[in-house]
């Protein structure tokens, strides 16, 4: 299977990229306002949130490898301040905070890298795995879906397509 890259993807995405051997295509031209380098939560009101990395200048028809990440402004720092007050009080941030946290404190040249890696910690999480020094990757985990439940505060709010995995990974993950 051939996937796009994506940052804190929707629960669908992280499911076709674990349901069989998957490659992450990085020649494709790079599409502006995609889950490539955007994400969508909920936060604790309820509310939908967009978080976008900014990039450097695209030009036409810029292949996905070659999009870089700019730091121009703190969006690493605005993106965890958001992450920590959206889903603090959630049952499995603080089991999972700690690995996710590094991705917001160092620099990535490129977005597919970034994306890349924080994907790869996010399966060997929801793989019940700890992402170690011998890091699990995308392409040898076992699929394991069939307890994943739902979404965050949908006592309180209905169900919204293509939020972030984060949702079910906080809320849902059971020992």
């Amino acid at each position: 299977m051939i996937l796009p890259t994506a940052y804190l993807p929707p629960l669908s995405y992280m499911e076709a990229l674990m349901s069989e051997p998957a490659t992450i295509e990085q020649m494709e031209t790079f599409e502006k306002q995609t889950f490539r380098n955007r994400a969508l939560i909920r936060d604790a009101k309820g509310e939908l949130v967009r978080l976008t990395i900014p990039v450097k200048k695209v030009e036409h028809k810029q292949l996905t490898r070659d999009i870089e990440i700019s730091y121009q402004t703190r969006w690493q720092h605005q993106h965890w301040i958001t992450l920590v007050s959206a889903y603090q009080h959630t049952p499995y941030f603080m089991y999972f905070a700690d690995y996710l946290k590094p991705f917001y404190e160092q620099e990535y040249k490129w977005l597919l890298d970034l994306n890349d890696e924080l994907n790869a910690t996010l399966v060997c999480l929801l793989n019940r795995q700890r992402p170690t020094d011998v890091r699990c990757t995308i392409y040898h985990v076992q699929r394991r879906t069939e307890d994943w439940s739902g979404q965050i505060w949908t006592d309180k709010h209905p169900w919204q397509t293509e939020l972030s995995v984060l949702d079910t990974l906080f809320d849902d993950w059971k020992i």
